[in-house]
This record gives structure tokens, C-alpha cells and sequence, in this order.
């Protein structure tokens, strides 16, 4: 593993939120079976997939929500090529049939709690055949294809998750000393791409403010934090109520993109800093991003755009500040004796106040940091060092949160019917 192949892994293109847009993929593979009107659905998911397609909203829809409407609209898409932009291909026509399937009650949906990767097996009937597609570790990993219980196309693995997988993995396993001399000893071509993506999730929030009052952005009365805080909120809230905008995601999220891209980008004018420098920043914000999510897992109970996300965002300011890894390690000990315990409820508009509360947090630890403050090891779950911290995280969000996600999912699922 080098930065070449985790950049590959980790930093790619998303329109919308990425579990509804990977329902959407499986339900167009298999449709595209059939070879007749789709007329029946029957999705299965794993809990987290279920959680992040619940509320969430689908982009070129006119504000659709839900995993219905995701599967629905899944079986009369054509265009596989476009993967998890799949979603550009809606028309009128599209959702006035995914419409009539949704009003005819024509959609089951069945959560598998067993599974503890992603996981999507999506049926789908016609008038005489029956077509299934499986998606299983990564959101666009195909494992299984049939007709009529023929087999179509069986890989029976998960390559393209351990690519993802693996490249988390080497995030893990760097040292803060390595992870800011791999930041440092970027190419142009590698520094050309992290920028270009950066400013693509600077377009959705910008795009975010004008679906919000006025009020909410006051440049003339906000401080830096506070203005880069409201611009993350507004391209979340954009993002998550489905506007049509493609954003750069980081450990296979978009918002995580967004809370990492957006106050660094602008950062660079407020603070006057460096672009090199401000490439550097991304890079070891994403670094610290893996690491963490590799920790806490892809999904698990708590809010990863804030926890992990937040965490890399609060070490890429302490770098622009000047800061080494002493200071980043201070830095993460504050985040995480901070924000640890904030829920994963699913992917929603909510999901924009989170993301605010973690950039606010991420501020004001870097700045304690820089001051040499950090919570010390004798309080609570913060460890010795900001790693240690970090185990300890995942340590109460994979073992010790499992009653709190299940009862997540009950009051979602009672919600819902």
C-alpha cells in the first residue's frame, strides 16, 4: 500500500448519499435481467445500510426520501456505467413508475441484523422471471447476479472492499511521524487531484446556503470558525436533502469529504496559508480520517462524519497552525473526551447539526492543543496518547454501543410503518 493506491480507495466521486445510490445500482443490475417490467422488490440490507437509507434524500427525485424510493427508482435505471452516480439518469418518466410500485405496495423490505458488513441482495420479479443482484463489503462490489436462479456472474469475494479495507488498515498502522512525511513528500499529480476534489465539496455548500435563511450565514458578524462551521452545515444539508451535486468522499463518505474539505479550502484565504500547505492538511486530515473509521468500523453506532472526521479535521488545523504531532496528539484526546457517544441514527438532513457540532469541536481543540492543553489520561475513556484515545473510542462504539444501535433501529422501524 502506498498513497497512490489509497487515494484510489479512499477519495472518489458520490452523487447523493452513497447506501441509497448503491441500492439504486443493485436494483438496475438486476432489473436489467429480467428482460421484462419490473413488477415486485424485495430488498435485503444489513442494519446500517438500512439506517443510512432511511430519510435520506435522492438526488434528480424532486426530494425524494427513503429506501423505498431508492429501490423503486433502482429498477428502471439502465445506465451501470455510471456506478454511484447512477442517479443522474432520472427522468420524469422513472418516478412516475417507481411511484406506481411504491403506491401498489409492491416493495418489501427485510433487514439482515447478522450481517455486520455492508450487505444488499435485491430481488426483483416480473410477470415470469425473478432476477437477484448482491452487493456485499463496498457499495458498488457485485458478488452475485442470477436469472431464475441461474447464476450470471459469482465472485464470491469482496476485492474491491479489501482494497478499501486494506488501505484503512495502512492508515491504522502509520505513525504520526510517517503520516506528516507522507503528507509532506506529495507528487504534483497527487497534490492536483486532492485539491481539485477539495473544491468540488465547496460547490455543494455554497450551493447549501441558498436553501437556507439568510440569517444562518452572517459574515458580517461571524468569526472564522463560525462562518466555516455554518458552510459545512449548509453543503451536509444540501447533500443529505438531494441535490444534485457530485461531492469527494473520504472512507467512503461524502459528508466526511465535506467536514474536512470545506473549512480547510477555506482556511487558505482566511488565515492566508500556503496552497501546498493547505494540500498537506487534506491529506493528513483523510489519513487520520481512515485511521479512525478503521477503528470505529465503516458503520457502527456512532456518528462517523463527527467522530472521525471531525478527529482529522482537528489535526489538519493544528498542522496549519504550526503544530506537530505532540499538538495533534493532544488534539484527538480532545476531540475524543469530547464528542464520543454522539449516535448514528442514519443518513439525514439532521445529519448537517452533527457535522456543525464536530467542525466547533475540532476549532476549539486544535486551539487548546496549540496551547498545550489536551485532557489528560486520568479523565474518563482518554488515553495516554491520541491513539490510544482512539481504541478506546472504538472500543465503546463496536462493543459497548450494540444495545443502542439495535434500539435505534426499533424506533426507526416502528417509525416507518
Amino acid at each position: 500500500m502506498n498513497i497512490d493506491k489509497y487515494l484510489r480507495a479512499e477519495w472518489m466521486p458520490a452523487l447523493g448519499c452513497t447506501e441509497p445510490a448503491s441500492i439504486a445500482y443493485a436494483g438496475l443490475i438486476a432489473a436489467g435481467c429480467l428482460n421484462e417490467p419490473s413488477q415486485e422488490i424485495i430488498l435485503k440490507v444489513d442494519t446500517k445500510i438500512y439506517k443510512n437509507c432511511y430519510a435520506v434524500g435522492i438526488p434528480h427525485s424532486g426530494h425524494k426520501t427513503g429506501i423505498k424510493w431508492a429501490s423503486a427508482i433502482g429498477v428502471f435505471l439502465t445506465k451501470k456505467e455510471l456506478g454511484l452516480q447512477c442517479f443522474e439518469d432520472i427522468n420524469p418518466g422513472i418516478l412516475k413508475s417507481a411511484q406506481k410500485l411504491i403506491r401498489n405496495d409492491r416493495i418489501k423490505i427485510e433487514i439482515d441484523t447478522l450481517k455486520e458488513n455492508l450487505f444488499i441482495e435485491f430481488t426483483v420479479r416480473g410477470g415470469r422471471n425473478i432476477a437477484r443482484c448482491v452487493i456485499e463489503g463496498s457499495h458498488t462490489n457485485v458478488t452475485l447476479v442470477s436469472r431464475n436462479n441461474k447464476i450470471i456472474h459469482s465472485s464470491g469475494n469482496c476485492l474491491h472492499f479489501s482494497a478499501q479495507e486494506s488501505a484503512r488498515k495502512w492508515a491504522s498502522s502509520i505513525s504520526m511521524d510517517q503520516l506528516i512525511k507522507l503528507a509532506r513528500s506529495l507528487s504534483k499529480v497527487q497534490r492536483k487531484a486532492i485539491i481539485r476534489g477539495a473544491l468540488q465539496n465547496i460547490k455543494i455548500a455554497r450551493h447549501g446556503l441558498k436553501l437556507l435563511p439568510k440569517t444562518f450565514f452572517n459574515t458580517s458578524k461571524s468569526g472564522v470558525s463560525a462562518r466555516i462551521t455554518a458552510l459545512v452545515g449548509a453543503g451536509v444539508y444540501a447533500r443529505m436533502w438531494g441535490e444534485p451535486f457530485p461531492v469527494m468522499s473520504v472512507a467512503g463518505s461524502g459528508n466526511k469529504g465535506i467536514v474536512i474539505c470545506v473549512p480547510l479550502i477555506m482556511l487558505k484565504n482566511m488565515w492566508h496559508i500556503p496552497q501546498r500547505k493547505i494540500e498537506e492538511a487534506l491529506v493528513i486530515a483523510m489519513l487520520i480520517t481512515s485511521k479512525t473509521t478503521c477503528i470505529l468500523g465503516t458503520f457502527s453506532a456512532v456518528c462517523g462524519c463527527s467522530n472521525a472526521a471531525g478527529i482529522g479535521l482537528a489535526c489538519a488545523i493544528v498542522y496549519l497552525k504550526g503544530g506537530g504531532k505532540r499538538a495533534m496528539s493532544l488534539a484527538i484526546n480532545n476531540m475524543v473526551g469530547n464528542i464520543t457517544g454522539m449516535i448514528c441514527d442514519g443518513a439525514k438532513i439532521g445529519c448537517a447539526m452533527k457535522t456543525m457540532t464536530s467542525v466547533d469541536a475540532a476549532f476549539r481543540s486544535a486551539a487548546l492543543a496549540m496551547s498545550g492543553i489536551g485532557i489528560p489520561a486520568e479523565d474518563g475513556i482518554v488515553g495516554k496518547d491520541g491513539f490510544e484515545s482512539l481504541t478506546n473510542m472504538g472500543s465503546i462504539a463496536n462493543r459497548g454501543m450494540i444495545k443502542t444501535d439495535q434500539e435505534i433501529l426499533k424506533i426507526m422501524e416502528k417509525k416507518l410503518k
